[in-house]
Order: structure tokens, then C-alpha cells, then sequence
């Protein structure tokens, strides 16, 4: 009898390319992986790869067997998801993806709320900037920066918050000593990948030639509070940061909208239900700090300077 583990294995290599890939993707051995195949294809009386130096292609009948195991997935999936969402207990494992900026700077308060709210939830929050599948059950919620809705899946519940906007900011120690005329230049902090945004270039203070990069998010936010440089960061932490101010002539940036994504049946189970009504609540309360109207709200200096408002994206080029 086919085992249907022995599928998964075998989707995760015709899907990486290779038997190290699936292996890590799966946090199982290489060892295991070969197994599973070698059982796989034993019990189908079919050989499903050809090894190359490039890695694993399919063969002729591994194709065939690669369109009959994805209809087997999707099922799984949908009975997974059905069955879950029959589910109304205020109780059980509930998984949030969320951006990791979003986890440690802005929410975290309100998931541990909600954890003493309703200490039945076992909730697990997975930080990362990548979309989870929903529909494969990889999270039931997803918190995400969304720049188009159009390009969500449509099998996809969203609930819409709050637009998202971003600064430049620098610490104030580092801007009283440009003011002070004992720094000439200030150096910009990057994120590598990502580099200066166009956007940001322009402002008053003068930028140094040779940056200062970083591939990880919180080491560039330790980088600008040490009065190394520069940076662009979300409202939400430069405007709540005492020692950060924004560079001033420069604007602020929409950089998406937020939303609270949720998938078929699972949105219906009562704990996702009342976690994303309750999550909606506190990002509309959030608002005026997500979009930047905060610190004009209560700081006179950027009160009085119109071109600090947030614009729509390309305002300010």
C-alpha cells in the first residue's frame, strides 16, 4: 500500500530539484529523503528521477505520477482545512506569520493580550517576510504588507488595516551634532539587498559617500540609535523611538497597506475568528503611528512643516 508520506518526499525533491533541498525543506536527513523515494518507487513499480549533475529531473512516468500527487495534496489540504474549520472551541493551535519588524516592534503587546485572553490557544508566531501558504495550512493567519490586493490569491479572506508608511530617521544625537556644524556629513545605514531608496535621497542633511550596510533589520536599527548613520525605518518604530528623530526636508514614503489574511474554512474556526477581530481592532488603533501622523500630532517642529505629511508613492521626486 502506497504511503502517503512517501508522496510528500517525493513532491519536495521534483519540487526543489534536488534531494538536499527537500531534505533541509522537510528538517529531515538526505538518508531519509533517498528512502522514501526508493519506497515510493517500489511500491509504483516505476523509476520517478534520473539523477543529472544538475540535480533530479522527473522522468517520463515521474511526471505522470507528479500531476496525480498534487491532486492528492490539494485534497488533503481541503479536508485538513474543512475539518478545522468545524472546529469552534476557543482552544487549539493557532499559527501567525507576521513580518518580523511587525512582531518585536508594534505587536507582540497585543499577541501576549491575547494569550491571557484565552489561554487555551496554544498561538505560535512565525517572523518572516515571506507569505505563507494559507491554503496549504502553513499558518492560519497572515499579517502582511500587501502593495496590491490584486495580487493576493483570490481564495483568500483579507481584512484591510491600516496604510503603511516610512521615514527617514536618524538619532538625535548624531542630528543636534550636524546641527552644531561638528559633522559635515552623515552616512547612510542599508539594509544591503535593498540599498538607498530613490525617495529617500533628498533632505537637508548631506550624505557621506561610503555607507554603512547590514543584511539583518534589528542591527540596522541598533546601527542608527549608536549615531552611525542614517536610515529608513516604518513610522511605527522611528516615531516611537525617543532617540530617533526624522531627517529633516525629507518625506515619507507609503510603502503598502496592511492586512489580515486568512484562508477558507480556517477563517470560520472560532479562535481565528475572534484572534483577527481582535487583531483589527488594535491595528485601527495603530494607525496614526502606522501611517506617521503620530509625531506631527504631538511634535511642534514637524507640525510646522507641511512637507513632513505622508504622500502617495513618488511624492517628493
Amino acid at each position: 500500500m502506497m504511503d502517503w508520506d512517501d508522496v510528500r518526499y517525493f513532491l519536495a525533491v521534483a519540487r526543489e530539484g534536488s534531494v538536499r533541498a527537500a531534505a533541509e525543506r522537510l528538517e529531515v536527513t538526505h538518508s531519509t529523503v533517498l528512502r522514501r523515494i526508493a519506497q515510493l518507487e517500489e511500491c509504483l513499480g516505476a523509476q520517478m528521477f534520473v539523477k543529472l549533475p544538475s540535480g533530479y529531473r522527473l522522468t517520463n512516468a515521474g511526471e505522470e505520477i507528479l500531476e496525480f500527487a498534487d491532486q492528492m495534496e490539494a485534497s488533503s489540504n481541503r479536508l485538513q482545512t474543512r475539518v478545522f474549520g468545524r472546529d469552534q472551541s476557543v482552544s487549539g493551535q493557532l499559527r501567525v506569520t507576521v513580518a518580523p519588524t511587525l512582531a518585536t516592534h508594534l505587536l507582540m503587546p497585543d499577541f501576549a493580550e491575547f494569550a491571557h485572553q484565552h489561554p487555551e490557544v496554544e498561538i505560535e508566531i512565525l517572523p518572516s517576510g515571506e507569505l505563507a501558504n494559507l491554503t496549504k495550512r502553513e499558518a492560519d493567519v497572515a499579517i502582511r504588507v500587501v502593495y496590491d490586493r490584486s495580487t493576493l490569491p483570490l481564495n483568500l479572506h483579507g481584512l484591510k488595516g491600516p496604510e503603511l508608511f516610512g521615514g527617514v530617521y536618524v538619532s538625535r544625537e548624531l542630528l543636534a551634532a550636524w546641527n552644531a556644524a561638528a559633522v559635515d556629513r552623515i552616512r547612510w545605514i542599508v539594509i544591503s539587498q535593498n540599498g538607498i531608496p530613490d525617495w529617500a535621497r533628498e533632505g537637508e542633511v548631506p550624505a557621506a559617500d561610503v555607507p554603512f550596510k547590514t543584511t539583518d533589520g534589528e542591527t540596522q536599527i541598533t546601527a542608527v540609535r549608536q549615531a552611525l548613520g542614517m536610515t529608513v525605518l516604518p513610522c511605527f518604530i522611528g516615531d516611537a523611538d525617543p532617540l530617533l528623530a526624522r531627517v529633516p526636508g525629507t518625506v515619507l514614503h507609503k510603502h503598502g497597506t496592511l492586512w489580515l489574511l486568512t484562508h477558507g474554512e480556517a477563517r470560520k474556526t472560532k479562535r481565528v475568528r475572534l484572534f483577527t477581530e481582535f487583531l483589527a481592532r488594535r491595528l485601527s488603533a495603530y494607525a496614526p503611528l502606522i501611517g506617521g501622523l503620530r509625531a506631527a500630532a504631538t511634535d511642534p517642529w514637524l507640525r510646522n512643516r507641511r512637507e513632513m505629511a505622508p504622500r502617495p508613492v513618488g511624492a517628493g521626486r
